[in-house]
């Protein structure tokens, strides 16, 4: 419980936390935050990680009198991580993924995100690549997915590349030129909390018409 606590608290004092962390690890700060946006990105087994707050804190930060972190160097490095981590994440797909499929039940992750993914996907086709990065859990799946239904590499990496560079270059110039306005700086958690609730709020509302749906036809 202390633990998630700590999470919960982390995640939405993330411009705290980051101009902190800033001035304890100083340039490894810009590994660290490479490392958390490739697994989150890269990694089914690590879709709580934070995203679109983490890339608005970033921004935040950023524009810090004195900031240990440079948005123009950051911006490359994060783009580079969020492309990276959906290559690898869509390898992964490619090699394992028939396998997890017939697979019942999984410690490593949930199987019911895999499934609403696929489902995602059957509807978006291709463009759920880039959809997916704005909606937590979608964005960890899609590009597993993707190798499973075994996409062009081609045409998964150009939607990988559009995607990663909207979802970086959305974020973090929106924390840059806002994060550190007083209306917000004092309201940061609830800062945090919309862009969760936005975030999620796609997937929430096709959930419910495909429930809508379902119920209309039964």
């Amino acid at each position: 419980m202390d633990l998630l606590v700590g999470f919960w608290d982390t995640v939405t004092h993330l411009d705290a936390h980051l101009a902190e962390w800033a001035r304890i690890m100083g340039p490894w700060l810009y590994a660290f935050l490479f490392a958390v946006i490739f697994c989150e990105t890269g990694l089914v087994v690590t879709p709580f990680l934070p995203g679109d707050s983490l890339l608005f804190a970033v921004g935040a930060v950023c524009a810090l009198e004195g900031s240990q972190l440079d948005v123009f160097l950051v911006i490359p490095l994060l783009i580079v991580a969020a492309v990276l981590g959906d290559a690898v994440n869509y390898w992964i797909g490619h090699r394992a993924g028939p396998a997890v499929f017939r697979s019942e039940g999984s410690r490593l992750f949930n199987k019911k995100h895999l499934l609403r993914t696929h489902e995602f996907y059957e509807r978006y086709g291709g463009k759920t690549i880039i959809i997916a990065r704005f909606v937590p859990i979608v964005r960890t799946f899609a590009p597993f997915v993707a190798g499973i239904g075994e996409m062009s590499y081609p045409r998964f990496f150009s939607y990988n590349v559009i995607g990663g560079c909207l979802w970086v270059l959305l974020f973090v110039p929106a924390g840059y030129w806002f994060g550190n306005q007083p209306a917000v700086k004092d309201n940061f958690h609830y800062v945090i909390f919309a862009i969760i609730f936005l975030s999620i709020l796609p997937a929430v509302i096709e959930i419910l018409r495909v429930r809508m749906r379902a119920g209309a036809e039964s």
